[in-house]
């Protein structure tokens, strides 16, 4: 027997079976494409991103040369504030994503009263900014004739990503789980439950929103018709931050990890203490594990580190893959002064400036696409350095370890610096 777990993270899905013991079996990963229609929109095919898990987790099972029956548990992690809207009737995406880089709520999020403001920040421990659900779920009812449409007809359903996988998968149940629903700015941290003061602010209606579950219980069964051809129990599901403390065992107060992908996330378990922090950084749900008491934490988000790689490779081509910047920024001993501030989506933790954007200074004749590539992984290191300042002085505690993962791990340069 074995687990499936699957990922639907920001620039693609991966799948992987895990055997009982721990040891990886197989992986299937398939990229999807990043949709920029607008400055500061960033968006998804949903119907896309449902295909491509459907076409790793095949890839999966067969690399693992087991059948679907085999499979004892399915666990499910994500891409946290991206948004879909769907029609229930006949399954379909009504609008492309809005994913969580989006910034183009901005300017509604600065008119909300200061009253506003403070009711969100109290009751969700999040920042005023566009990277949450709230206000992408708003620019949807308010902007998109189809979405209005369904909501009419009462065929409407609104959901992070890991609602509309489960919903796919488990024949259209609409759930998702008290990570997920932390980050949306409609649930209330200390009661898990949506709050009809936030969703008046936002005048979204509770009927379109998936029912709040706990990280970990068996929510339903996949369909013997669906993808897996059995009835296999979906135990798990977490967003991929949350998932990453619980894959990184920081169940104890005070343990931590930071995350190097699309962007950089690091949380420090708090314990059952909800803790407001003084210095920039969220208070979210850490997990809650079936009908155990909840645990929280402090996370400092920063929109920008890994993407900033993809952007030296796909808009100026300065290299071929990711894995080149390695050896590209070893070739220098500094940046010559060059600096990388990668502020596409603005700045999150802790500045919280959705109207900062990018800028490269410190240019002179002398430099290189080399000096670029360093300060482009530097920068990666200053934002880092400002979230773990920022949490030795939220928790009083100095930090003495690093529990690091993703994909900028594997690049030595970065992680010594």
């Amino acid at each position: 027997m074995a687990i499936l777990a699957i990922d639907a993270g920001t620039t693609g899905v991966t799948a992987m079976v895990v055997s009982l013991e721990g040891k990886v079996l197989s992986r299937g990963y398939q990229e999807f494409e990043q949709h920029f229609p607008q400055p500061g929109w960033v968006e998804h095919d949903a119907g896309e991103i449902w295909q491509n898990t459907q076409t790793v987790i095949q890839e999966a099972i067969a690399k693992a040369g087991i059948k679907a029956d085999e499979i004892s548990a399915i666990g499910l992690t994500n891409q946290r504030e991206t948004i879909v809207a769907w029609d229930c009737d006949t399954g379909k995406p009504l609008h492309t994503a809005i994913v969580w880089q989006d910034t183009r709520t901005a300017d509604f999020l600065d008119h909300l009263s200061s009253s506003a403001k403070d009711l969100l920040t109290q009751r969700t421990g999040l920042a005023i900014a566009p990277y949450f659900s709230a206000s992408k779920i708003h620019w949807l009812l308010n902007n998109v004739a189809a979405v209005q449409e369904a909501k009419s007809r009462g065929h409407l359903r609104v959901g992070t990503i890991d609602s509309w996988l489960s919903w796919n998968l488990l024949g259209g149940l609409h759930i998702t789980d008290v990570t997920n629903a932390s980050r949306t700015m409609l649930m209330n941290l200390e009661t898990l439950s949506w709050d009809a003061e936030l969703l008046a602010i936002f005048e979204i209606p509770i009927e379109i929103l998936p029912e709040i579950k706990s990280s970990s219980e068996i929510y339903g069964h996949t369909s013997a018709e669906g993808s897996f051809s059995a009835a296999i129990p979906i135990a798990g599901i977490l967003g991929d931050q949350h998932a990453a403390m619980v894959g990184q065992a920081c169940f104890e107060k005070g343990s931590s990890k930071t995350t190097y992908g699309t962007g950089n996330f690091a949380l420090l378990n708090t314990g059952d203490e909800i803790v407001r922090s003084k210095n920039g950084l969220l208070t979210t749900v850490c997990f809650k594990f079936g009908d155990e008491p909840v645990q929280y934490a402090l996370e400092g988000s920063v929109a920008v580190t890994g993407s900033a790689i993809q952007w030296l490779r796909d808009q100026l081509g300065i290299i071929s893959s990711a894995s080149e910047i390695e050896n590209l920024a070893a070739s220098v001993p500094d940046t010559d002064g060059v600096y990388f501030v990668p502020a596409f989506s603005g700045l999150f933790a802790p500045h919280w400036r959705s109207d900062a954007r990018g800028v490269i200074v410190g240019l002179t004749r002398a430099a290189t696409k080399a000096h670029l590539a360093r300060a482009a992984l530097e920068a990666i290191c200053y934002q880092t350095r400002e979230i773990m300042d920022a949490m030795s002085a939220d928790s009083g505690v100095t930090l003495t370890q690093m529990r690091v993962d993703g994909g900028i791990t594997n690049n030595a340069l970065c992680m010594q610096m």
